[in-house]
């Protein structure tokens, strides 16, 4: 017999004679056995205490066993509502069968009850029920854990927000536009921008590995270490040799990300580019060409020393660069597919936009814009145009 042998069966007949008879024998097998010789009466007892299971007999008077199982199986309790029912008839056949199954029977026996087919019936019911509780209660642990999990997600969330900038430095003729679009609460994506010790502006991005919040704890330490590293060292290579360092002592090689920064002389409009398996920027020019500077390291983690090179860039007026990670590129699949940095240093056009036009159009025509499409990766972006 299951574990659920041993909860109580509930007779239901209105023959005292062989009402008796089928509690002395599920008794004799091992079953503990209560009795009630009306569907009202049994009604009442199972709301006062609830059996494992019900072997009901179909006709009786006043309720009869198809009305027992239909305010059973109404009742707003469940698991008054689930109880395990067996139909008890002394017809057989297919219309009997229909009859018992219709009216909400787990299962049915024709009298005279052979007892060895009602107590296989029994024990399938009796292993059923314990089956159907315990995917209740993994449910129920399921539920809590996403409960929980929303929980993480939310203090992720709200620890990611404050450190995700929302004004862009204050660069007089020059403009910053900037995009955050996680895929879920949280994202791996994080960027920002430093004032440099030597009077230049350090504008920097990072991709970490993962979503969730695992990967925005990443994030958090990536900007520690950024501007950890942005008091010692003036140089972007340097930066990021000191960044790299870092965060391959804490995580060994477990876990990388990559990472592109532009140090910028407002003043001037000179910038040194250094790239750790990021993306590659792009500079538009004021007459429409678009130029790719390519990450020459290796994401940051990887190895212990990267060494990181700069490339210096001239930015006259109207020109423009453009920061992003690949999320981007879109996911793959649909008409278009994935996008790649060609095909992004094409939409990177507009004349003489501004900062925020360039950058509106850039995720329109990448379809990072579209709120009804969930991306297939963090979409992050970062326009700063020289106006003057």
């Amino acid at each position: 017999m299951t574990s659920e042998s041993n909860g109580q069966i509930l007779i239901v007949d209105d023959d005292a004679g062989s009402r008796r008879l089928l509690a002395r024998t599920l008794a004799a097998a091992g079953y503990r056995c209560a009795e009630c010789g009306s569907g009202a009466e049994a009604l009442r007892s199972i709301h006062g205490h609830q059996p494992a299971l019900v072997l009901l007999d179909f006709e009786m008077p006043g309720l009869d066993g198809a009305e027992v199982l239909k305010q059973l199986r109404s009742d707003s309790d469940p698991d008054v509502a689930h109880i395990p029912a067996i139909m008890l008839t002394g017809h057989g056949g297919e219309e009997s069968e229909v009859l018992c199954l219709e009216a909400g029977a787990d299962d049915f026996v024709t009298k005279p009850i052979n007892t060895a087919v009602l107590r296989a019936r029994i024990e399938t019911q009796l292993r059923l029920r314990a089956m159907r509780r315990q995917l209740q209660h993994q449910n129920e642990e399921l539920e809590e854990w996403r409960r929980n999990l929303e929980r993480d997600l939310a203090a992720a969330r709200l620890t990611q927000q404050s450190i995700i900038p929302h004004k862009p430095p204050p660069l007089a003729g020059w403009q910053i536009a900037h995009c955050y679009r996680p895929v879920i609460q949280v994202g791996g994506d994080i960027y920002g921008w430093l004032p440099v010790k030597d009077g230049r502006t350090l504008f920097w991005i990072a991709d970490a590995t993962g979503h969730g919040a695992s990967a925005a704890l990443i994030t958090t330490l990536a900007k520690l270490l950024f501007h950890h590293a942005n008091i010692d060292h003036a140089a972007p290579a340097a930066l990021m040799d000191a960044v790299n360092a870092d965060f391959r002592s804490i995580f060994g090689a477990r876990s990388f990300m990559t990472a592109m920064c532009v140090a910028l002389d407002p003043k001037t409009g000179k910038a040194s580019v250094v790239g750790a398996g990021h993306p590659p920027l792009l500079v538009r020019r004021r007459g429409g060409a678009v130029e790719s500077i390519a990450s020459v390291a290796p994401p940051l983690g990887l190895v212990e020393r990267g060494r990181f090179s700069e490339t210096i860039v001239d930015l006259a007026a109207k020109d423009a660069f453009l920061l992003y990670t690949d999320g981007l590129f879109g996911g793959t699949g649909g008409e278009r597919g994935r996008l790649t940095p060609q095909d992004i240093a094409k939409m990177f056009d507009g004349g003489s936009d501004s900062a925020e036009a360039l950058l509106d159009r850039i995720l329109q025509r990448s379809g990072a814009s579209d709120v009804k499409r969930m991306p297939a990766d963090d979409v992050t972006a970062i326009v700063v145009r020289r106006a003057l």
